[in-house]
């Protein structure tokens, strides 16, 4: 397991297994599974019961935090609190890549590093938490590690419009392929930087966005290409 040991991680995260195996079980893939001449599990099943278990501590305190707010809302929000980008990153810091069993092959295509790999691992983690300690071990380390300390503080970003997605709807809609979203310029000091990024779309659509980081960029840019297109629409409404 990459020369580390597993009291490391226990370390890191606050909390000492009663049955040591269920926190192996979450941290071995597949691949290794089937190589070994052991007979263990692969964390494919606790994957499973980890994003089931993961939603639901989200979805409650998202409800607890913002009771005003209707379901579609707090559903976006959970999406964007559980989003594959957002666990990648807590499980990189927690370094779960140097925990893994990997077989020969996903090691030598570098795993530990594999963003849906550590993804996995994260939300096997949080299934083992489940099975060792109950519901209290799973929420306390879903709540110190993967969600925000003041949620309340990210209300304008959890709840802001993905303007994104909005515009990806609106693409398949009219049967036409995802946007491109490209940087084409960066300015400012390197700890205050501005992005614009040009979104394309295989009709020619285009529109540009600026903002302190890329995302917000590219949102800004889906957010004035929606814009203009609804806009097109009226015209070729008024237009008949």
């Amino acid at each position: 397991m990459a020369g580390v040991s597993l009291e490391q991680l226990q370390e890191r995260i606050g909390y000492r297994f009663h049955n040591p195996q269920v926190l192996s079980e979450a941290l071995t893939h597949s691949s290794f599974a089937q190589e070994t001449s052991e007979r263990v599990r692969d964390n494919e099943q606790l994957e499973f019961l980890g994003d089931a278990v993961l939603n639901f501590v989200v979805s409650v305190r998202l409800a607890d935090a913002f009771p005003q707010y209707e379901e579609g809302k707090l559903s976006r929000a959970r999406a964007r609190l559980v989003a594959a980008d957002h666990l990648a990153k807590v499980a990189a810091r927690l370094e779960l890549g140097e925990y893994l069993r990997l077989g020969r092959g996903e090691e030598k295509t570098g795993g530990r590093s594999k963003s849906n790999l550590l993804v996995d691992a994260l939300e096997a983690l949080v299934a083992a938490l489940f099975r060792d300690g109950g519901l209290e071990e799973a929420r306390r380390f879903v709540e110190g590690f993967i969600l925000p300390a003041d949620l309340a503080a990210q209300a304008d970003e959890l709840f802001a419009t993905d303007y994104k997605s909005a515009l990806q709807e609106y693409l398949q809609a009219e049967h036409e392929p995802p946007a491109d979203y490209h940087v084409v310029e960066e300015s400012g000091p390197e700890h205050q930087k501005t992005f614009t990024v040009e979104v394309t779309t295989r009709r020619e659509w285009a529109a540009r966005g600026r903002g302190g980081s890329k995302k917000a960029a590219e949102q800004q840019a889906a957010r004035t290409l929606l814009e203009r297109l609804g806009n097109m629409a009226e015209a070729h409404d008024g237009g008949e």
